[in-house]
């Protein structure tokens, strides 16, 4: 059993969907193939909730008809026979009719994910309309059925086993199946989700759950790079990357795959290979538990990120000290990207201001705090590098030009990070591409 994952963009169009559906079909391999939404769909979904949840109801109904008119013109450059098109017609005006009857609905949080969880419907059910028009035999597996999450809005991964095992050997006769990203049920039985990059999480729980032999993620880049190249004109692919490195490198920036992709994945020991819609013939990139070669294979950079600084001469020989300022991030459950520290001063790093102020207030009683916002952590990421010879002496001879306000250094053996003011962060990531790699 392999999985497959297409993002949005794989799936955007209708010449897109037909390529994917020759991408599944080129082996008879046993498969689950998991859509996110078609690209855009949920960035005008959530313009509907915010419409919506703001009272402008108006506001709301333009957006659903702008949304439709895109779907009314997809259906009939799908499928071409008029039965495959009725039905993806009445799929369309299904979804829609109940996107124009929650405009006349009290809107909730429970409404809102109902809402966002139809651009994961009907990417699937318009797919499965096409693939049943090629005579392709597969089945539509619904994510709603099996994908769930407990009461602290994390995956219940034995509870995913369980239910997909039973559906999987209820059609031990079908080959392939089709399902959807992102979209899952909570502990209280409601439509929910698992945010942003929700189908790659998926994909990967679904790989974990059932002991995929490789899981294969879609997308429009053919695999992880070694710098962004958006940013970067000279950028390599990379051939192989262990979990740590991945996770690394997708919690540090890295857009190609979400964070949360690596650890079900890993958990089972499947490999993960990341791979290109537009260009099936290249490479790509594989994560495995073996790194390959040891030393700098990557940087990647995250924006949004605020430094907080605690200065506090009682903090010299005072036991406690950090596990209550610990305390107060865990309170208001904002997790921490870096930290340094000195006799007299602790500097940390988060990447919201959720709670910045009530954050702030209660670290005051500690000592002086100084915020610095608009900053961005730099990563260089490989094997080993904390042991690789003369890789500091390398990197801040190529950034000697750069401010560099924080350094975490050791934590990890496979990351050296970096904090800089983001107006620094494309400078500082086109040296790392000529000091590091000679591009």
């Amino acid at each position: 059993m392999k999985i497959m994952k297409f993002g949005g963009t794989s799936v955007g169009k209708p010449e897109r969907m037909h390529q994917v559906a020759q991408l599944i079909t080129k082996d008879s391999d046993a498969k689950i193939v998991v859509l996110s939404a078609l690209s855009g769909t949920t960035n005008a979904l959530v313009g509907i909730s915010d419409s919506i949840a703001g009272g402008d109801r108006e506001a709301a109904k333009r957006k659903i008809d702008e949304l439709e008119a895109h779907y009314r013109k997809f259906v009939p450059e799908l499928v071409i026979k008029e039965e495959a098109r009725a039905k993806a017609n009445a799929i369309v005006t299904e979804h829609f009719e109940f996107l124009n009857i929650i405009l006349r609905i009290s809107f909730s949080e429970a409404l809102n994910k109902d809402i966002l969880a139809q651009g994961e419907l009907m990417s699937t059910k318009l797919f499965s309309v096409y693939l049943e028009e090629q005579g392709i035999d597969h089945l539509l597996l619904p994510a709603l059925e099996f994908m769930s999450i407990d009461s602290n809005e994390e995956p219940n991964l034995p509870a995913i086993t369980n239910k997909l095992d039973q559906l999987l050997k209820q059609h031990s006769h079908k080959k392939m199946f089709i399902t959807q990203g992102y979209i899952c049920r909570n502990s209280r039985g409601e439509v929910d989700n698992l945010k942003r990059g929700g189908s790659d999480y998926t994909a990967s729980l679904i790989a974990a759950a059932a002991h995929a032999t490789v899981c294969e993620i879609w997308t429009d880049i053919d695999g992880m790079h070694n710098n962004d190249p958006r940013i970067v004109d000279k950028t390599l692919p990379i051939e192989q990357l262990s979990f740590d490195e991945a996770a690394e490198l997708a919690y540090f920036g890295a857009k190609i795959l979400h964070p949360t992709c690596i650890w079900p994945a890993q958990l089972g020991n499947v490999p993960v290979k990341l791979l290109n819609t537009m260009q099936p013939e290249a490479k790509g990139t594989t994560i495995q538990e073996e790194a390959g070669t040891v030393g700098v294979k990557a940087v990647a950079a995250k924006d949004g990120i605020i430094a907080i600084k605690i200065k506090s001469s009682r903090m010299l020989l005072a036991y406690g000290f950090l596990r209550k300022v610990f305390e107060v991030f865990e309170k208001y459950k904002t997790p921490i990207d870096m930290i340094t520290t000195s006799e007299v001063a602790v500097s940390v790093t988060i990447d919201t201001d959720a709670h910045l102020d009530h954050i702030i207030k209660e670290l005051e009683p500690f000592g002086h705090v100084e915020v610095d916002t608009n900053q961005s952590i730099v990563s260089i990421v490989g094997n080993e590098i904390a042991q690789t010879p003369d890789v500091l002496k390398r990197l801040f001879e190529t950034l000697n030009s750069v401010p560099v306000r924080m350094v975490s250094y050791g934590g990890s053996p496979h990351n050296i990070s970096l904090l800089v003011p983001s107006e620094h962060r494309t400078k500082t990531l086109q040296l790392l591409n000529a000091g590091i790699f000679g591009l």
